[in-house]
């Protein structure tokens, strides 16, 4: 019996003993053949990508301005005499023609100014006629020494002095004429009448009262500056400075972002810089038939830069852009990806045109970058080409 307990005893201890033994095998086992499978793991297949070939093409870059328009001639309306205001002739804001009544003065002091004026030259032209029979009968009895050398003289010296008085008189008619002329205030050319600034029995003060402004519509400025660097830049692009004669067309875009259907043309350059803001003054003419645009309104002015035959234009969506830095991928001919840097200053569309950095030729990765990393294969596979046409109006230059 006591044997028997020996043996069970000496039996579980060794089963006890041999299981830790036999799950640490088991567990070596297998560490041994997870080790096997990560030392030879399958390769993943390249990434695919979208690419597209670059190919010349020309190209005209344009920069927008701030601008604003301008009537070419307003002209101030002013009275040249003082009076009362009795009538106003015109509708604000209407359109007028030459010649039209604007306003009318008070006449009436104005007439009684002419009926004096003209009644003081009949007084000397009276005086003037005594003084002429004075003389001649002088000229006669001085052949015959009845009168004196000194009565004489003075006959002829006091017609003189009555011609003298007519002529002064006939003067002052003619101021009192242009005074009563004067209180009608017509419009001096074609034009739109601005918000009258007086209004009937009003006292107008002689060339200082302001009545109203009479604007031109037809042709309409477009003025605008550009800083002295683009001045610069604009004049090595082009090889030469600006020529007015020579400008291509300029487009103007208005305030809801819509394009003015009618090309400018460049009208004036300022001859220096505006020393306060560095700036140059530049005016664009442009045809308004219609009136659309107005005095004083806000737009935007499309001005082409330059032109490039040969540019290299790519989406804006292939470009990475990191701390003013742009960066493109490029697949080479293993079709292994490389990153490069460019220089891009313009836009066109939604496109870089490229100056710096790509040539023609060359393939460019457009979608799938966020995958990639310099120097890993990739499979490309080609897209339409860049360089379409931009569909929603002109182009536009992108900011530096």
């Amino acid at each position: 019996m006591r044997r028997s307990r020996l043996i069970f005893d000496c039996h579980s201890a060794f089963v006890r003993s041999a299981v830790p033994i036999a799950a640490f095998a088991a567990c070596a086992l297998l560490s041994a053949c997870d080790g096997k499978s990560k030392a030879a793991p399958a390769a993943p297949p390249p990434p695919q990508v979208s690419v597209i070939e670059l190919k010349p093409q020309p190209v005209t870059v344009y920069e927008e301005y701030v601008a604003q328009t301008q009537s070419p001639n307003p002209i101030e309306i002013r009275s040249q005499v003082t009076g009362l205001l009795d009538k106003q002739a015109f509708a604000d804001g209407a359109k007028v023609k030459r010649g039209d009544v604007l306003y009318v003065i008070d006449p009436r002091p104005f007439e009684s100014a002419l009926a004096q004026a003209k009644g003081n030259l009949a007084q000397a032209e009276a005086n003037r006629l005594n003084a002429e029979q004075q003389l001649a009968r002088y000229t006669r009895l001085i052949s015959q020494k009845a009168v004196s050398q000194q009565d004489y003289d003075n006959a002829v010296a006091q017609e003189l002095a009555t011609l003298a008085v007519v002529q002064a008189q006939r003067a002052l008619v003619r101021t009192a004429e242009l005074n009563l002329e004067f209180t009608t205030l017509r419009a001096p050319r074609e034009g739109f009448m601005s918000n009258s600034l007086v209004r009937p029995g009003a006292l107008i003060t002689a060339q200082q009262t302001l009545l109203t402004t009479l604007y031109s519509s037809d042709p309409m400025w477009v003025n605008f500056t550009i800083s002295e660097g683009r001045l610069l830049e604009l004049q090595k692009r082009l090889k030469r400075p600006p020529d007015v004669a020579k400008a291509p067309p300029f487009r103007v875009r208005l305030a809801d972002g819509t394009e003015y259907p009618l090309p400018g043309k460049l009208d004036f350059i300022d001859a220096t810089l505006d020393q306060k803001s560095g700036t140059l003054q530049v005016r664009v003419s442009v045809a308004n038939p219609a009136r659309v645009l107005r005095p004083g309104l806000f737009v935007r002015v499309i001005v082409p830069q330059f032109e490039d035959p040969n540019a290299i234009r790519i989406p804006q969506q292939a470009v990475q852009e990191l701390q003013g830095l742009k960066t493109v991928y490029v697949v080479g001919a293993e079709d292994k990806v490389d990153v490069r840097q460019i220089v891009a200053n313009y836009r066109v569309g939604n496109d870089w045109v490229v100056e710096q950095g790509l040539q023609a030729g060359e393939r460019i990765v457009v979608e799938g970058t966020g995958k990639l990393r310099p120097g890993i294969p990739v499979k490309p596979v080609s897209v339409a080409a860049a360089g379409e046409p931009a569909k929603n109006g002109p182009p536009v230059a992108a900011n530096k």
